[in-house]
C-alpha cells in the first residue's frame, strides 16, 4: 500500500520563514528638479516654524505671559498670539481637528498624498536626517559600499558622526516641543542649570528617542506599516485626482540603449529601464508598477526621470503628475482637462467653508465671562422659620478679561426671590455685586430664599443672570429651585 507523504519538519520551517519578510534597506539617491526644490522649501519653512515659534514674544501686559504660542498646563490656559483659550473652550480644539481632517480630505482628493510627500512631520524629519546621511556618508552608491564594507576606521568615524548629528537634531526637536508647554527662555536656562522640572527632562528624553528612532531608523516603514492614512487614501482618490504616474503609453516596451533611431531600439518605448525613478524613491517603490500604497506623491521620481530624459535626448515628463482620466485619454489620443470642481471636492470644500464660518463666528462672538452653577445635593432644600424655602448653590464666575471686574448677579423666574452670599454679611437682597480678579475664576457660596408655587415634582426653573458692570456683557445660567412639591405656604 502506497503511503501518502506528509509535511516534513523542513517544509514547516520553510513555510515559517516564507511568512517573514525582512526589511530591504532603501538608499534614496539625491536628485535635482522642481519637486526637490519645492520639498526643500517646505522643509525649511516647517522646521523654521517649529523651532522658532516658541521664541516669538507677544506682549500681553505687565505680569502676563509673553510667549506667543504657549499651552500653559499649570494655569490651564492656551495662548495663541492675542487669543486666550480656557478649558471651557475645548470645543474649539474639536472644531480645529474637524477642519484639519476636512482639509486633508480635500487636499488628498485634489493631489493625492501631497501632505505625506511634503508636510507630514515624519517626511520632514526623515528628509532632514537623510540629508545629513548624504552629507556624511555620500550619495546612494557610496552609502551602499560603506554599509557592505568592513568595519574600518573610515566607516566607524562616518557612522559615529552621522548618529551624533542625528541625536543632536532629535534632542533639539524634543526640546523645542517642550518649549510649547513652558516659557522657552526660562526652560532653557533651568534645563542647563539643572533646575527644570523632572517632567521636562523625561519628555525631552522621550521625544529625542522617538525622533531618532522614527526619522533615523524606521523611515519609510512608518509610512508603509505604521501610518493609517495610506489605508484611507483610496477612499479619497478618484480618476480626477492629480497623482505621480508613469506614462506607460510612452515608455513601453522599456529597454536599455540610447534612443538614437537605430534599428536595435526602434521598437522600444522611451523608458530606458535605468531604474533612476526607483533609486530616487524614499520609500523604495517602482512608480512604473502603477499607483501603490507606499507612494507618498513626493515627485522625486519625476525629477530623476527628467534628468535621464535630458541625457538621452528625449522629451521630459515620462514620469509626471497627471490624473488617471488624463492618462487614459492620452492613451486614446485625446486630451482630458483636469476638473478641479467635481462632486467630491465640492462637498469637501463646502464642508470646510461651513466649518470655517462656524469657527470664525464662534471665535468672534465668544463671551469674556462664564457662569457655572451647581445646586447643593444635600440637603436639596431647607424650610426656614417664616415658612419660605431656601436652596443652596455654588457659583463659579470666570473673568476672562485682563482687568478685575465687578459682576451684578440677579434672579429670574422666582417670585419674590432673594439671595445672600456667604462671603458677604449683608441681608438677603434681589441682586448682588460680586468681584472677580483679572483672568481668574471666582467661587461663591449662594443661598436663595423664596416662597414659590411648586409643581408636584417639587422643582421649578430658576435663571441666574450675570452682568459685567463695566462692559455690560451678560450671560445666563438656568438651574432649578427645589421644594417639597405642591404650594409652598
Amino acid at each position: 500500500m502506497n503511503k501518502v507523504p506528509g509535511p516534513s519538519a523542513d517544509d514547516g520551517k520553510a513555510s515559517r520563514v516564507a511568512l517573514y519578510a525582512p526589511r530591504v534597506a532603501v538608499y534614496p539617491k539625491a536628485v535635482h528638479g522642481p519637486a526637490r526644490t519645492f520639498k526643500w522649501g517646505v522643509l525649511i519653512f516647517c522646521l523654521a516654524v517649529y523651532y522658532l515659534l516658541p521664541w516669538l514674544r507677544w506682549d500681553r501686559g505687565p505680569g502676563r505671559v509673553s510667549q506667543a504660542v504657549l499651552l500653559d498646563l499649570p494655569n490651564r490656559r492656551f495662548y495663541f498670539f492675542n487669543i486666550e483659550f480656557w478649558p471651557q473652550d475645548i470645543y474649539y480644539l474639536t472644531g480645529a481637528l474637524i477642519l484639519s481632517a476636512i482639509g486633508l480630505f480635500l487636499v488628498t482628493s485634489l493631489a493625492g498624498r501631497a501632505w505625506c510627500g511634503y508636510a507630514c512631520p515624519q517626511t520632514v524629519w526623515t528628509d532632514l536626517f537623510m540629508w545629513v546621511e548624504r552629507l556624511v556618508e555620500g550619495d546612494r552608491n557610496a552609502r551602499m559600499r560603506l554599509d557592505q564594507g568592513p568595519a574600518n576606521a573610515d566607516k566607524i568615524w562616518r557612522k559615529t558622526l552621522k548618529h551624533a548629528i542625528w541625536l543632536a537634531i532629535a534632542f533639539w526637536t524634543g526640546g523645542a516641543w517642550i518649549m510649547y508647554f513652558a516659557d522657552a527662555p526660562t526652560l532653557v536656562r533651568e534645563f542647563w542649570t539643572g533646575r527644570a522640572a523632572q517632567e521636562a527632562y523625561l519628555f525631552i528624553g522621550l521625544f529625542t528617542f522617538t525622533t531618532y528612532l522614527l526619522a533615523g531608523w524606521a523611515r519609510e516603514q512608518v509610512c508603509t506599516f505604521m501610518c493609517p492614512w495610506p489605508r484611507f487614501q483610496a477612499a479619497m482618490l478618484d480618476e480626477q485626482s492629480l497623482i505621480v504616474t508613469y506614462q506607460d503609453w510612452r515608455g513601453e516596451p522599456r529597454g536599455h540603449g540610447k534612443r538614437d533611431g537605430s534599428p536595435a531600439v526602434a521598437a522600444l518605448g522611451q523608458c530606458i529601464d535605468c531604474l533612476a525613478c526607483l533609486h530616487a524613491c524614499p520609500t523604495g517603490i517602482d512608480i512604473r508598477d502603477g499607483v501603490q500604497l507606499e507612494c507618498i506623491n513626493c515627485g522625486l521620481c519625476v525629477d530623476a526621470c527628467n534628468e535621464m530624459m535630458v541625457k538621452t535626448g528625449q522629451p521630459k515628463w515620462l514620469v509626471t503628475w497627471d490624473t488617471l482620466a488624463g492618462q487614459k485619454a492620452k492613451t486614446e489620443g485625446r486630451h482630458e482637462k483636469f476638473r478641479l470642481l467635481r462632486p467630491r471636492t465640492i462637498i469637501y470644500l463646502g464642508a470646510m467653508v461651513l466649518a470655517l464660518i462656524v469657527m470664525g463666528t464662534a471665535l468672534a462672538t465668544r463671551a469674556h465671562i462664564d457662569l457655572a452653577v451647581q445646586h447643593d445635593r444635600a440637603p436639596l432644600f431647607v424650610r426656614v422659620r417664616d415658612g419660605g424655602i431656601r436652596n443652596g448653590y455654588t457659583l463659579k464666575i470666570s473673568n476672562k478679561t485682563q482687568v478685575p471686574a465687578q459682576f451684578e448677579l440677579t434672579l429670574r423666574g422666582l417670585a419674590g426671590g432673594v439671595m445672600e452670599v456667604a462671603e458677604q454679611p449683608d441681608a438677603p437682597a434681589p441682586s448682588r455685586l460680586l468681584g472677580v480678579d483679572a483672568d481668574s475664576i471666582g467661587t461663591f457660596r449662594l443661598l436663595v430664599f423664596g416662597r414659590p408655587v411648586l409643581p408636584p415634582d417639587g422643582s421649578q426653573k430658576l435663571d441666574f443672570v450675570l452682568r459685567n458692570v463695566g462692559s455690560c456683557e451678560q450671560t445666563t445660567y438656568t438651574s432649578i429651585f427645589m421644594g417639597p412639591g405642591g404650594t409652598s405656604r
